[in-house]
């Protein structure tokens, strides 16, 4: 099937009418309303990048089409004060120049390719290198990079955004005119749900996923250190210096990797292990012990032990990258006015696993003519 917007479904809702702004305080309606759009800025070209707030189920947040951002993303703690708790900028001109892929949607390719090659059918490609020899996320310009089609919806008592982008065949080197759809849907509940789909019209490689810095103390708040996390996988992908993986599926027993049982972030992140060393912390693909599912499971725990916030992540991909903000280095000013230092925020990019076009052991990334791309993740707050 053919995606492009036709295919959204009847009854999407048309932004634009009048609705109450989404503030700073904890009383603000927990039912679902229309997404509210508005200009955010504009680039060189004087492209507008719109903005689109939406609530509901007591989540909070904003997304810009460039990109696909998460602008910001509002929880209650315990008490039931909101925070943002994603690291971002507040303009255009700062999300062009220097974010470290701050909230964005990534593609065509989420996390790293060596050297940007790969043979595909018995054709080699080469795609961007933006990662010293390596192409990471896409590669220059990747998705995160693009201004996305977002076309609001309400269903039921879900509220969401459709987001389309079709990357023309070679666009970063890649084979085949890929068209992405990707849902972004706030439950009753307060859940955030990423549906990706793509179909493509030559064979390709596709690895999409989401790239939010999360502080559940909130966005500035300082390091995540403390934070909570556990990980259902018992195996990890090592990875060389340029943090390529080796091709081995590692135990993490009795290593800094091992997060089965919930640990703060920072218990051993100063460890002298080498992987530690090379990642400069973590910047890894976790194994899921799962593996690939049909329907998403929970994979991940984080939870912020000062605010009581947490979040549980569930997906059907079968690996997980969590990266600790290893690489902010005090030179980025975020949304709330704070500086961002090393550890202020975390991810956790639910994917296939990086360079998997070539390590034919790893789960396939291939996509071919007449198939859907469809993979789904899920984010559960709580208090």
């Amino acid at each position: 099937m053919e995606l492009n917007r036709r295919t959204v479904i009847a009854g999407a809702a048309a932004a634009g009418a009048a609705a109450t702004a989404l503030g700073g305080t904890a009383h603000a309606a927990h039912g679902p309303g229309k997404p509210v759009r508005s200009l955010f800025g504009r680039l060189a070209d004087g492209t507008k990048v719109h903005s689109w707030s939406l609530a509901n189920g007591g989540t909070r947040m904003k997304v810009l089409s460039y990109g696909g951002v998460v602008q910001s993303l509002e929880i209650p703690d315990r008490r039931g004060r909101y925070a943002n708790v994603s690291l971002g900028f507040d303009t255009v001109a700062e999300y062009v120049a220097s974010s470290p892929y701050f909230g964005a949607l990534i593609g065509r390719y989420g996390n790293r390719i060596d050297q940007g090659r790969f043979t595909l059918d018995g054709t080699p490609y080469q795609l961007s290198v933006n990662d010293g020899e390596n192409s990471l996320h896409g590669g220059s310009q990747g998705f995160d990079k693009r201004v996305w089609d977002v076309e609001p919806f309400t269903r039921g008592s879900d509220v969401g955004l459709y987001l389309y982008y079709t990357s023309v065949d070679g666009e970063m080197g890649y084979p085949g005119t890929l068209r992405t759809k990707v849902t972004y849907t706030l439950t009753r509940n307060g859940d955030w749900r990423v549906d990706y789909e793509a179909t493509t019209d030559r064979a390709t490689v596709v690895n999409l996923t989401s790239h939010v810095y999360w502080n559940l103390a909130g966005e500035g708040s300082g390091s995540v250190y403390d934070h909570e996390l556990s990980i259902a996988a018992s195996r990890y992908t090592p990875v060389d210096p340029g943090l390529i993986p080796t091709g081995e599926l590692a135990r993490v027993a009795a290593t800094p990797f091992d997060f089965r049982r919930a640990k703060p972030v920072g218990r051993d992140i100063r460890t002298a292990h080498q992987q530690v060393l090379y990642g400069q912390g973590f910047d890894h693909n976790w194994v899921l012990d799962k593996g690939v599912t049909s329907r998403p499971e929970q994979v991940a725990l984080l939870r912020d032990p000062s605010s009581g916030r947490t979040l549980r992540i569930a997906t059907n991909e079968p690996g997980l990258q969590f990266y600790s903000g290893n690489f902010l280095d005090g030179t980025l000013v975020g949304s709330g006015g704070r500086v961002y230092r090393q550890g202020d925020g975390l991810c956790l990019e639910t994917q296939h696993f990086p360079d998997s076009p070539n390590r034919p052991s790893f789960p396939s990334t291939v996509l071919r003519p007449g198939q859907t791309y469809r993979t789904t993740t899920v984010h559960s707050f709580g208090a």
